[in-house]
C-alpha cells in the first residue's frame, strides 16, 4: 500500500502541475509558517533599507536641488553637513575660466532655533545665498526672493520637524511669526519645501547679508561650496580641466551627481550607515534558517517517496528542480505581505517624522532579488538531503 504522500507525488510527476504547490500545500501549517518567516525576513529587510534611504535621502536634499553644472568644494569637505569652508577668492578665480558663466556662493551652516511657543532650543539649517543670484532650484524660493532681501526675514521648510513650532500653520492662518536665530530675532515672512533629516529638525533660507548678520563679520569671506554654471556651448569636462589647472589643491571640482556620491559613501560608512546594512543582512540570514528548516523537513518527511521515484527511474535533477519549485513559490508569495506590510510602515514613518519616505522601485527590486536568493539558497541546503535519498532504504 503506497502512502497518501507518494501517491500525489507520483501523480503530479505523471501530469506535469506544480509540484511544489503540491508539495507545500499539502502541510497548511507548515506553509502558512514558512511564509510568515518569509514575509518577517523580507519586512526586517525593508525596514533597514528604509531607515538607510531616509539616511541618504535627508543627507542629499540640497545636493538634489543645486542649481549648478559644477561644484566647487574645499578638499577637506567629506559631507556638507561637516563640511569646511575655502577662501570666496577662489570663485572669483574660476568665473575668470572660459566656458564659466557664473561662480556663485552657497553658504549652509548651523542655528540655533528658538520655538515661540515654547521658548525650547532647537538645531536648523541655514542655507544662504545671494538673491540676485539664486543657487537652489526651488520655485517656491524663487518667488520670495523679495522677502528675504529684507533685514532678519526668513523663510522656512514647511517640512521641519514639530519641535521648531507650528509655524507652517500660523502663516496658512495669515498671521506673522517672529522668534530667534541663535541670538538674533527674525521674521518668518514665507514657506518652502525641501524636507528634514535624521540629523537635523529642518532648514531655512535667507539672503547673504542676513546670514553675515546672524554669524559674524568675516563670515562671507569663506564659503562652504561654489555652485558654477557653465556657458551653453561650454564642454563639461574641458571646463573641469582648466579649473583643475587654475584652481589651488585645496579645492575639488565636482559634478553635481559626484557631489552626491560623496555626501551618501560618507554616511555609508559611518556607524549608522554600518548598522542598517547589517541589519538588512541580519533579516536575510533569518530568512534563510527558517525557509531552509521547511524545505529540510518537507523533503525529510517524504525520503521514502523521493527514493522510490529513483528505484522507478527519476533522476535526481527532476527531483531537485521540485525543491527549486518550492523555494520559488515561497519566495513569490512571502514577499507580497512583507511589501504590504512595509509599504504601510513606511507611510506611518513618514507621517510620524515628517521625512520623506517611499516604496522606491529600485528597494522593491532589491529586496525580491534578495527574497529569491534567499529561499535559493535554503533550497540548495535543503537538496542535499534529497540527493541522499537511497532506493536501498526503501526495499
Amino acid at each position: 500500500m503506497k502512502s497518501p504522500a507518494f501517491q500525489i507525488l507520483f501523480k503530479h510527476l505523471r501530469q506535469e502541475p506544480p509540484l511544489g504547490w503540491a508539495q507545500l500545500s499539502h502541510q497548511k501549517v507548515r506553509l502558512l509558517v514558512a511564509l510568515t518567516g518569509v514575509a518577517f525576513a523580507d519586512i526586517l529587510i525593508f525596514t533597514m533599507l528604509g531607515f538607510q534611504s531616509m539616511l541618504f535621502e535627508g543627507s542629499t536634499f540640497v545636493h538634489k536641488n543645486l542649481r549648478a553644472d559644477l561644484v566647487l568644494l574645499s578638499q577637506r569637505t567629506e559631507a556638507l553637513y561637516f563640511g569646511q569652508t575655502f577662501s570666496r577668492r577662489h570663485l572669483y578665480q574660476a568665473n575668470a575660466v572660459e566656458g564659466v558663466a557664473s561662480a556663485k556662493p552657497f553658504y549652509f551652516g548651523g542655528g540655533a532655533w528658538i520655538n515661540p511657543w515654547d521658548g525650547e532650543s532647537t538645531d536648523v539649517m541655514v542655507l544662504a545665498f545671494d538673491p540676485a543670484h539664486p543657487v537652489l532650484d526651488l520655485p517656491e524660493v524663487d518667488q520670495q526672493l523679495d522677502k528675504i532681501k529684507l533685514p532678519n526675514v526668513i523663510l522656512l521648510d514647511r517640512k521641519t520637524q514639530p519641535k521648531v513650532g507650528p509655524v507652517a500653520e500660523t502663516l496658512d492662518q495669515g498671521k506673522s511669526v517672529t522668534t530667534e536665530l541663535s541670538g538674533h530675532r527674525i521674521k518668518v515672512e514665507g514657506l518652502f519645501t525641501l524636507g528634514s533629516s535624521i540629523f537635523t529638525e529642518g532648514h531655512l533660507i535667507t539672503s547673504d547679508s542676513n546670514y553675515l548678520r546672524f554669524t559674524g563679520p568675516d563670515s562671507l569671506e569663506t564659503v562652504n561650496v561654489g555652485a558654477l554654471i557653465l556657458e551653453p556651448d561650454a564642454d563639461l569636462e574641458t571646463v573641469r580641466q582648466a579649473l583643475d589647472t587654475r584652481l589651488p589643491k585645496e579645492v575639488k571640482v565636482l559634478t553635481p551627481e559626484e557631489f552626491i556620491q560623496i555626501e551618501v559613501g560618507f554616511w555609508a560608512s559611518q556607524p549608522s550607515g554600518v548598522i542598517f546594512n547589517f541589519g538588512a543582512v541580519m533579516g536575510l540570514v533569518v530568512g534563510i534558517v527558517i525557509v531552509n528548516q521547511v524545505l529540510y523537513s518537507d523533503v525529510n518527511d517524504h525520503l521514502p517517496e523521493y527514493a522510490t521515484l529513483k528505484a522507478m527511474g527519476y533522476s535526481d535533477r527532476r527531483l531537485l528542480m521540485v525543491v527549486f519549485q518550492e523555494a520559488a513559490i515561497l519566495a513569490i508569495l512571502g514577499f507580497l505581505p512583507g511589501y504590504g506590510v512595509s509599504l504601510g510602515m513606511y507611510q506611518l514613518l513618514a507621517y510620524l517624522t515628517k521625512i520623506p519616505l517611499g516604496m522606491r522601485l529600485g528597494v522593491t527590486l532589491q529586496v525580491f532579488t534578495a527574497t529569491v536568493a534567499m529561499c535559493m539558497i535554503s533550497a540548495a541546503i535543503a537538496m542535499r538531503k534529497l540527493q541522499s535519498a537511497d532506493p536501498a532504504d526503501v526495499f
